[in-house]
């Protein structure tokens, strides 16, 4: 799943969101997306949880279902910049991820329109 924020202007690309206090997600947007069963999770905000909150990560680890049953399946990924011409719709998402070994890696996001009937 992307999920984009408005304004979608090119300036998300290089904003620098330190002490802004971006929007985040909340509990029960993550357990909307975990109902859902989504395992990719995309989205153009800095980080999916507040800005300061004391190291606690609460929405990637309720994502993850972390630590009772973690889900090794899921990803994030954050600061994607989705074009305004993209059309909300279904899309075939390739991620692309340096081989490191590390929590958090750079990624390349291409998406794929989905042509459905």
């Amino acid at each position: 799943m992307i999920i984009r924020t408005l304004p979608n202007d090119t300036g998300k690309r290089s904003k620098d969101y330190s002490g802004t206090n971006p929007p985040y997600f909340t509990e029960d947007a993550i357990k909307y997306l975990n109902k859902r069963q989504v395992k990719q999770l995309m989205t153009d905000l800095p980080s999916i949880d507040r800005e300061e909150d004391g190291g606690k990560l609460t929405a990637h680890k309720m994502f993850w279902m972390w630590p009772s049953i973690p889900d090794i399946q899921k990803t994030i990924t954050e600061m994607v910049f989705i074009e305004n011409a993209v059309e909300d719709g279904l899309y075939l998402c390739n991620i692309q991820i340096i081989s490191i070994e590390s929590d958090a890696s750079p990624s390349k996001i291409i998406i794929y329109p989905l042509n459905i009937i």
